[in-house]
């Protein structure tokens, strides 16, 4: 085979005539150039962290300081007041001429000036970064004293900074208060307990506080000041790599192509351009050349999760897994209809054209050689539980082709699969497409996905992608900023030809794609059909709807002076209680990523605020006029508090979380922290902002951004629910539950125990349906018939079968679009923006 011939430089004989060398040139050059290529990537890297560890100077302000301090000397000036002389003095007789002695104690002194001066900008500027009065100011109104902390926030800043300049200069995540911590928890608990449970968990808290806390906090605190980060390490230990459930669906999260076009129906074409773009990103992230994320026009946010996008695997282990990233990875596997493949991305020292690309996946859709025995549902191990995986990868990967292959797989810069459906908006029923098309992101067949990879790349057989991420090494909006450059620069930048077909030329030169050969023995494949019927019944589990709101976005909310993460919080709480007639523990992501090496933190979106406004929102509740617009505004703001408090360091879960931590450590046991870390998130919900719009033209390509990405249900009787806030008129959702959850909706449709589906519910929600999700213009109900049960319902609209099946399978979709419509007509009716929607 052609790939075996280039793995080998030379090959000696020795016969009675003498030995015999024979020189492979070409491989002699592959290795040439594969070491040339090595050295200079260690050179960049070198003087990356050279130019990252003196920022905010750079080299050329230490050769102007050198400059300048000499021109002084030759003009009889002494800036530094004697210390120059007093180098001198200190410098070996030996050491030349007096002239040489001049130089050389000027050039120490200059420089040390220069070191002097980028550690007080550093100083000075972590002292700045550590300001939040900032978020708790009302947009649009600025103090002075913000203002003038701007200025020199971007005096001290510096210019042009590469990816991990502003790391050193990041404040440390401080250590919240015990105090605060029980006052806040105590807080966000009295929404969802009776008098007498609020009043027994009180006296925990107040134990606790008294007690055991005090203890646990002088740890913690000792940690913050040793460590960068206090919670990160742990969190990512014990909340991630502990944990030995099946990182499909539990933790791993789906991103989304263009939903309205294909760049091209030509699979290989697509992956080629998809597979350059990421190639793209990652020599810009080795070169340190993307900027760092700033809010606020020049706030720094922490890039170290950024590290171990590319070349980055999960590796299981018995009590816990661990990550294994190399700093460089000159292939990728692909996975194609049971066969698993590498596929080289250099060639002569260059990185592969996308036509070159789309070749080697052509090769490999039409290799017509099928799977070795046990190869098609390898996958199907990193799928479902770990410590099985664990235990075959010791037994039956730890040598021989098997362990070859896997460390091909490992060792890859990421995992392709090419998929031989067919996914996107297609089909008699759209709707039910693109929940097809979400699931399948999600996990797939359950064995064609590598779901240890730092992510997977999917590329369906009519063109369509998305990406399927492992959650450990970091978090959506890293991995966001990644597929949104690379759809963007496949769309906008590499484009396509007439006929559909990567642009540029190739060499035909190039080897094809070598096929990995596997020995798995028939107890090892018994092993991965265990696994897979694990991983199926999970997945069958998984009820799921993806859907556009196209009505009205953050540009009305924003006028409605309301924030929209906010509006859309409150939105699921009286969805959720229209649901249930209760309220539950809620969760909402927030980012620490104003700390160095900060992730995230929860927002309990669950406050006595939303209560009381869902309550006021019941049809059984006669309230005077304005008085839930004024519910609505203080459960907004309460909410934009609690997100705030989250972004500075000071929220709940994270601080109790590590608390719990230390004491396992310390052998001791906590009523407390055991009652509340085990309490279960009937509600997650994430927003996965869009970070680069600067990259997309909405304007003009209104229909060339990304759908967004989903997770599964973080709890079994709960519903997950991501959203994305695409422009000002757009909001994407997913929704995610579990059909073997009674407390779900999807229960209920499955088994025929709901017959609220029927009748007066079925007609306002595919009303709703017509409305908000497809603009129906002659919706004309009044907001009692939509809001009561009680009132008849007559519907004069003529709905289409999209319309009418939408809420069919829904499972917190109805109630979240009443929440919605309440909020909306009850709320902002007195401010005139109704007739937005009620047209």
């Amino acid at each position: 085979m052609a790939e075996a011939h280039q793995a080998v430089a030379f090959q000696f004989t020795v016969s009675p005539e003498g030995i015999d060398l024979q020189l492979s040139h070409a491989a002699l050059k592959e290795v040439y150039l594969s070491g040339l290529r090595s050295w200079k990537k260690k050179f960049n890297q070198l003087r990356n962290s050279f130019v990252t560890g003196v920022y905010p100077a750079s080299p050329s302000s230490w050769l102007f300081m050198v400059t300048a301090i000499l021109v002084t000397q030759y003009s009889r000036l002494d800036p530094s007041m004697g210390m120059i002389g007093k180098i001198k003095e200190h410098l070996p007789e030996d050491w030349g001429a007096y002239k040489s002695e001049a130089f050389l104690s000027a050039l120490a002194f200059s420089t040390g000036l220069w070191l002097a001066l980028i550690v007080t900008m550093r100083s000075i500027l972590k002292m700045l970064l550590c300001y939040h009065g900032w978020i708790f100011e009302e947009h649009g109104k600025i103090s002075n004293t913000t203002k003038i902390w701007l200025a020199l926030v971007k005096i001290f800043a510096g210019r042009k900074p590469m990816l991990y300049s502003y790391q050193a200069s990041l404040p440390r995540l401080p250590v919240p208060a015990l105090k605060d911590t029980m006052q806040r928890f105590l807080e966000s608990v009295r929404p969802l307990k009776t008098d007498a449970e609020f009043q027994r968990m009180a006296g925990l808290a107040r134990d606790f506080e008294r007690t055991l806390g005090p203890r646990l906090q002088w740890y913690l605190k000792l940690k913050s000041w040793w460590a960068s980060n206090y919670v990160s390490d742990w969190w990512e230990e014990y909340v991630y790599l502990r944990s030995r459930g099946p990182l499909m669906v539990n933790s791993n999260y789906y991103g989304m192509d263009f939903i309205y076009v294909t760049p091209t129906p030509i699979q290989a074409a697509r992956a080629g351009n998809l597979v350059y773009a990421m190639l793209l990103y990652r020599r810009k992230l080795t070169r340190e050349e993307i900027k760092p994320l700033m809010i606020q026009g020049g706030l720094p946010m922490c890039s170290a999760q950024y590290e171990r996008m590319f070349n980055t695997t999960r590796v299981p282990g018995m009590e816990g897994d661990t990550i294994q990233h190399l700093r460089d990875s000159k292939h990728i596997a692909v996975y194609h209809a049971g066969r698993f493949f590498r596929v080289w991305l250099y060639h002569n020292g260059r990185l592969m054209r996308p036509r070159e690309l789309q070749a080697q996946f052509q090769m490999i859709l039409d290799d017509p050689t099928p799977p070795l025995p046990g190869e098609e549902k390898l996958g199907a191990l990193t799928a479902a539980d770990r410590d099985p995986w664990a235990r075959a990868r010791q037994t039956y990967f730890r040598s021989g082709v098997n362990e070859q292959s896997l460390s091909i797989v490992e060792k890859a810069a990421f995992f392709v699969t090419l998929d031989t459906s067919e996914q996107g908006l297609q089909g008699p029923n759209p709707s039910q497409a693109l929940d097809a098309y979400s699931k399948s992101l999600l996990h797939g067949r359950c064995c064609d996905r590598w779901f240890d990879k730092s992510f997977t790349l999917i590329v369906y057989r009519n063109g369509k992608s998305g990406i399927n991420a492992e959650h450990s090494w970091a978090d959506a909006p890293i991995v966001a900023h990644l597929w949104e450059y690379t759809i963007a620069t496949d769309a906008f930048m590499l484009g396509y030809d007439a006929n559909g077909n990567c642009k540029g030329d190739m060499d035909s030169s190039i080897p094809p794609p070598q096929k990995l050969q596997w020995d798995i023995p028939p107890e090892c494949q018994q092993v991965i059909l265990q696994s897979l019927s694990v991983a199926l019944a999970l997945a069958n589990d998984i009820d799921f709807n993806a859907f556009p709101f196209k009505e009205f976005g953050k540009g009305l909310i924003k006028k409605c002076r309301t924030s929209p993460d906010s509006f859309i919080q409150l939105c699921l709480q009286l969805a959720h209680f229209r649901d249930k007639q209760k309220f539950c523990l809620t969760y909402e992501a927030s980012m620490t990523r104003l700390f160095r090496e900060g992730r995230t933190e929860t927002v309990r979106s669950c406050t006595i605020e939303s209560l009381q406004l869902c309550q006021a929102s019941s049809p059984a509740v006669h309230t005077q006029d304005g008085t839930r617009l004024r519910l609505l505004r203080v459960a907004a703001e309460k909410h934009q508090n609690l997100y705030r408090h989250a972004m500075t360091g000071a929220g709940i879960d994270r601080h109790l979380f590590c608390l719990y931590v230390v004491s396992k450590y310390l052998g001791l046991d906590s009523p407390f922290l055991r009652e509340v870390l085990s309490e279960p998130w009937r509600l997650s919900t994430s927003q996965t902002p869009i970070q680069q719009m600067e990259l997309f033209d909405l304007q003009n390509h209104p229909d060339y951004v990304s759908f967004g990405g989903g997770f599964g249900p973080v709890d079994d009787d709960g519903y997950g629910v991501s959203y994305v806030i695409v422009g000002e008129d757009l909001i994407n959702f997913h929704v995610s539950c579990k059909f073997s959850s009674k407390e779900t909706v999807s229960y209920l449709r499955l088994h025929g125990e709901n017959p609220e589906e029927e009748g007066t519910w079925a007609a306002v929600r595919r009303l709703l349906s017509l409305q908000l999700l497809h603009g129906g213009k002659t919706y004309q109900r009044r907001v009692a018939a939509l809001i009561r049960p009680d009132t008849p319902v007559f519907v004069n609209e003529e709905l289409t079968p999209t319309c009418s099946v939408r809420f069919t399978s829904a499972s917190l979709l109805s109630d979240f679009f009443l929440g919605l419509d309440c909020l909306v007509t009850l709320g902002y009716s007195s401010l005139g923006f109704s007739h937005c929607l009620l047209a």
